[in-house]
């Protein structure tokens, strides 16, 4: 019940990210973004995994390959990747297309991991999918056949596939969640630093672009990214990955409250997600381990 509640939070702040990137890119670069997301965030990380966990920060540093790999997948390329994209196609494009980020986790754990879904779980994956499909067809499922996709989508592609490495690979870390996060947050800084300041990358220039910058360290990057790492401490991932459907419910929430309408087609959608992200969770007996 705790991951499950993680990964719920986690996925909210990520909407959130979306809505809020999507104008923030407007008037800043995607690099901007990227490092002042992780400069705000990486000392406030540091000292709660300092004083919540207490690690043994040694042997925490002894990882440092497999820290710095995960730091510039997960905190470097796919941030990169998030916010370029956002400046080619609508949040609520880009929330669809990590929807399907939970199959193509499946089909990698199974490749890296020998993992299997049980029934339900591939059941949770289809019928997600399938809400997926009738927002992106507009409820003409038929129309999947002709579905084109401009360049930011083929950019959040590429995202959700880096994604799809950060949540196996971190899977398997053994580390304490909220010191490891942070450890990669501190390298993101370390190495996207040189990087901004060579392409002039400077302070927010208004009142909007600090609070959202202030909105982005907060939760997208503070809370969702400890947030899924809590859970992955307990959770499989291609059961996490299932839970990134539920940015599309929420991404659609946020847009109504911006005052715009949602179609049936989307409502519908958005509790196919919810139901598949339900029965993915569903905690598994015995028996159906076996028959796996």
């Amino acid at each position: 019940m705790k991951a499950s509640i993680y990964l719920v939070l986690a996925t909210l702040f990520w909407s959130g990210n979306l809505a809020v990137g999507q104008a923030a890119v407007n008037t800043m670069t995607p690099l901007e973004l990227t490092f002042w997301r992780w400069a705000l965030a990486a000392l406030p990380l540091v000292a709660l995994a300092h004083f919540v966990e207490r690690p043994d920060w040694r042997a925490v540093l002894g990882r440092w390959r497999v820290l710095l790999l995960l730091s510039v997948l997960g905190m470097g390329c796919y941030t990169l990747l998030l916010y370029t994209a956002l400046q080619h196609t609508s949040a609520l494009n880009a929330s669809l297309i990590t929807a399907a980020n939970p199959a193509l986790i499946v089909v990698m754990a199974i490749f890296m991991l020998g993992e299997k879904p049980g029934l339900f779980g591939w059941l949770g994956i289809a019928l997600g999918l399938t809400g997926v499909l009738l927002v992106l067809t507009r409820g003409e499922l038929l129309r999947v056949f002709s579905i084109t996709f401009n360049f930011g989508e083929l950019l959040m592609i590429g995202a959700i596939v880096v994604w799809g490495f950060y949540t196996i690979i971190s899977r398997r870390l053994g580390l304490p969640a909220i010191a490891a996060t942070a450890v990669q947050v501190v390298m993101a800084t370390v190495l996207l630093g040189p990087v901004a300041l060579a392409a002039g990358a400077g302070f927010p220039a208004t009142a909007a672009e600090g609070w959202s910058i202030a909105y982005i360290a907060a939760f997208p990057s503070l809370g969702a990214y400890l947030c899924w790492n809590l859970a992955l401490k307990t959770t499989a991932p291609a059961t996490a990955g299932n839970y990134l459907n539920l940015i599309v419910v929420f991404t659609a929430a946020i847009t109504v409250m911006m005052g715009i309408p949602v179609s049936l087609p989307q409502i519908v959608g958005g509790m196919l997600v919810v139901a598949g992200v339900l029965l993915a969770g569903r905690p598994r007996k015995p028996a159906e381990i076996r028959a796996a």
